[in-house]
């Protein structure tokens, strides 16, 4: 009888864990893109143009991030002729890290996979988005990313353990 208690608590234990495990880290990623923010300058942008990214990063068991992003923007020189995310601290430019969009719409919206690693760098600030044209092919628009957690793993601990219930008496 107290081996079959121990092994349902053992098994209760186990599920908590896993399902514990099983929670991600999730981020709202957010961007506010104008041209006063590229790097190097662009060259005869409207004072008008804008843009927004929006979108989620949450953390999968495998190493990697599902990143699902809304691209905004209005007011371009021309034709959207792509849209990255790229490393980079604000001022800075850097390389690219995922492509979003080429050519892009306003109001695309799309779904990537990255790393971890690749993660830790939007979370720290380290990432940018941009929007390229002709007329500006370095970008058009810029706006650093900002990352709010909104769910974590540390937030979530799993179930106790049931309290042991007493065994019946021995029949005579």
């Amino acid at each position: 009888m107290l081996r079959g208690f121990l092994v349902v608590v053992v098994a209760l234990t186990l599920s908590g864990m896993a399902l514990a495990s099983s929670q991600a880290d999730t981020y709202k990623l957010r961007a506010a893109i104008r041209a006063s923010s590229e790097v190097p300058k662009p060259a005869g942008v409207p004072a008008a143009a804008t843009g927004l990214f929006s979108g989620k990063s949450v953390e999968l068991a495998n190493d990697k991030v599902s990143l699902t992003w809304k691209l905004t923007f209005s007011h371009l020189s021309g034709k959207a002729i792509a849209a990255h995310i790229h490393i980079g601290k604000p001022g800075k430019a850097g390389g690219v890290m995922v492509t979003l969009c080429g050519p892009c719409r306003s109001g695309q919206t799309g779904r990537a996979q990255i790393t971890h690693a690749q993660e830790a760098k939007i979370e720290k600030g380290l990432t940018y988005v941009n929007i390229h044209t002709p007329k500006n092919l370095g970008g058009e628009i810029r706006g650093q990313i900002k990352a709010i957690e909104t769910k974590s793993t540390s937030d979530v601990s799993p179930p106790p353990p049931p309290s042991p219930t007493p065994e019946p008496p021995p029949y005579p």
